[in-house]
């Protein structure tokens, strides 16, 4: 358990007062992150059907998961009820739930359900409403644990802050990896490399690293390149360290700097440090965006910046870092609260010139003054 038992009761506790207040008898938790916040659930079976009950009373947590996963279950969880569906030709896990329900008796009820997983396929979730129906009248209720997570308490965050020390390492390390002839693959070896060797763990997305003209892709890409004399570098990763991630991005240049990117860079790094000065509790989250929008569009890249500027981060599982929703766009009526926890990244892809530049950082509100910074790096382009 990577939590004390007391810090997972709070959690479950405050689960069950949400879910009192809206009425609801019971959730079914199908997210990851969701299994890991509330009971130290940490596997990766959610890939199959894994669901826990979780009822709105002290009822008996359950979790309805397959054989590979009972041992973790029973060692590493609080799930007080563990049941195993076996894999068959006519299996059909969301009947033994039903089974569960009832048992409990949720006949009836008002059962909310986390529809906006990974964990739930879109055929699963088919399964799930087929086998309840007539049992109970289900809700969504994906935003419950989620938003419950977006408050970080203390013991959180020193697992967010030493995830970014291994961020930093991971960043420093690919750099160090970063000259002509290297290939996107070996930076992105280099950068896991640190994390492990630092004790994290295998971050649950990228590394991302994209040379030269895929510099300006949001996204990775399969099948590494070689870097050139004269390129460009963007590096996008995340440290994990019990599945809390801090994300950092950083461009390296490499040979001669074209004096673009140079002023690209200033420009990313003035509303990188606006926003900053801008992460105030109180304060409506699409204000970050406004401030990315402003500054951007002023220095001419309104046709080439992203149309928001980042997301929270927290502990989360495959196949991403994102812990979204919330992501940070203009309009965003999400009022900033100390604890939580953002990557705000500036990306300004120039597909008008090929040239690019990006930086972000992680922060946490804080209960007054700046945000607190989970890098120590500095804030600005990096030659080699």
């Amino acid at each position: 358990m990577r939590f004390p038992p007391e810090e997972h009761a709070a959690r479950l506790a405050a689960t069950r007062a949400e879910l009192c207040r809206r009425g609801l008898d019971a959730l079914l938790v199908f997210a990851q992150e969701s299994h890991y916040y509330l009971t130290g659930f940490d596997t990766s079976g959610y890939v199959f059907f894994q669901v826990g009950v979780i009822t709105a009373d002290d009822r008996p947590t359950v979790v309805l998961t397959r054989r590979p996963d009972l041992r973790q279950a029973e060692v590493a969880s609080l799930y007080d009820d563990i049941r195993i569906w076996l894999n068959a030709e006519d299996a059909n896990p969301a009947e033994d739930l039903r089974d569960i329900l009832c048992e409990l008796g949720l006949q009836g009820g008002r059962v909310g359900v986390e529809f906006a997983s990974y964990g739930l396929t879109a055929a699963n979730g088919r399964t799930v409403e087929a086998a309840l129906d007539g049992i109970c009248l289900l809700e969504d209720a994906s935003d419950i644990v989620r938003r419950q997570r977006l408050v970080k308490t203390e013991a959180e965050l020193i697992k967010t802050r030493e995830a970014g020390q291994l961020a930093d390492a991971a960043v420093l390390a690919a750099i160090d990896a970063t000259a002509p002839g290297a290939t996107e693959s070996e930076l992105s070896a280099a950068a896991l490399t640190a994390m492990l060797n630092g004790g994290g763990e295998v971050p649950s997305g990228g590394p991302l690293v994209n040379t030269g003209p895929r510099a300006l892709f949001g996204r990775g890409i399969g099948g590494p390149r070689r870097i050139d004399e004269n390129d460009q570098v963007l590096i996008e990763l995340a440290g994990s360290s019990c599945r809390y991630h801090v994300c950092i991005e950083s461009t390296v240049a490499v040979g001669t700097l074209d004096p673009r990117q140079h002023e690209m860079m200033r420009v990313a790094t003035e509303a990188l440090e606006r926003i900053k000065e801008t992460a105030r509790p109180g304060a409506a989250l699409g204000t970050l965006d406004d401030i990315h929008r402003k500054v951007l569009d002023a220095a001419g890249f309104a046709t080439e910046r992203f149309a928001a500027c980042g997301y929270a981060l927290g502990c989360t599982f495959k196949p991403t870092w994102m812990d979204v929703p919330p992501m940070i766009y203009s309009g965003n009526p999400l009022i900033m609260e100390p604890g939580m926890v953002f990557f705000v990244h500036i990306m300004i892809p120039d597909t008008r010139t090929g040239v690019m530049a990006g930086i972000g950082q992680t922060f946490a509100i804080r209960e007054s003054g700046a945000p607190e910074v989970f890098s120590q790096l500095p804030v600005e382009l990096f030659r080699r």
